[in-house]
């Protein structure tokens, strides 16, 4: 094992659950449904407890070249670009962190998270792709159990990341948007559920009067949440937060 992956698998080694968990409870198709992509992607269940791979997409080998039944962990892994093998790292870090000081680790079954990093295709040219993990399972110690990846190609929007990462707030809680790794100190950019409802619809195309309409709220309403919404994203037009929503996996 290259020895950046290794240091990737520290990372999670004291996270790991120690034993095996249950089934998930939801079908792959399930799974597959609810997954918004703005791109081709692939999709696979990574299992912290032995890592192994399970419900494997087919478009993994359209992408890689990787035959389902037949891939690793580690060889998705050593796809990485080596230029950005040290930042998923320090995101993974980040998010074990996050977990633990920000919103309770017993909250991560709650959240996504995102991030872009550069991959190798089958023809050995690198694009940027979204990652998003889900975490499903939990064991008794609350160690990481099966968690949900998702990689979803956004060459189309961008050809660098961003080195920021992204918790996705899933029934109701908040989302937390283009946090700096470097920065454990900073104060998370957090977006409420019904920001994140008018953020979709402006995604959509909507109006403000249509999003009023829409949500069964003023459209003075949506007007404020627009603005506080640009102001919390830092991004000057609608069209800039679209795109960076779309590449933290918001939308």
């Amino acid at each position: 094992m290259k020895p950046e992956i290794q240091s990737l698998h520290n990372v999670w080694s004291g996270n790991r659950g120690v034993q095996t968990t249950a089934n998930h409870g939801l079908s792959f198709s399930d799974l597959t449904n609810s997954i918004a992509s703005t791109g081709p992607f692939y999709c696979y269940i990574i299992d912290f407890y032995d890592m192994s791979l399970s419900h494997i997409s087919a478009s993994l080998y359209e992408m890689h070249g990787f035959y389902p039944e037949q891939t690793s962990f580690n060889a998705i892994l050593e796809a990485i670009h080596p230029d950005d093998i040290d930042f998923v790292i320090k995101a993974e870090d980040y998010a074990a962190n996050f977990y633990l000081h920000q919103v309770g680790w017993e909250k991560m079954l709650q959240y996504k998270s995102s991030y872009n990093f550069r991959i190798r295709l089958q023809n050995d040219q690198y694009v940027l792709i979204n990652h998003q993990s889900l975490m499903l399972t939990l064991d008794d110690k609350k160690g990481y159990g099966k968690s949900l990846n998702i990689h979803t190609r956004i060459d189309h929007l961008s050809s660098t990341p961003n080195y920021k990462i992204s918790f996705i707030g899933l029934n109701e809680e908040p989302s937390y948007m283009d946090l700096n790794i470097e920065a454990y100190a900073d104060r998370p950019v957090s977006f409420s559920k019904r920001e994140i409802d008018i953020i979709k619809n402006i995604a959509e195309g909507l109006s403000s009067m249509e999003i009023a309409q829409k949500l069964f709220i003023a459209e003075s309403t949506v007007k404020k949440h627009r603005k506080n919404i640009l102001d919390k994203a830092d991004c000057s037009n609608t069209a800039q937060l679209v795109k960076t929503c779309a590449l933290q996996g918001l939308i």
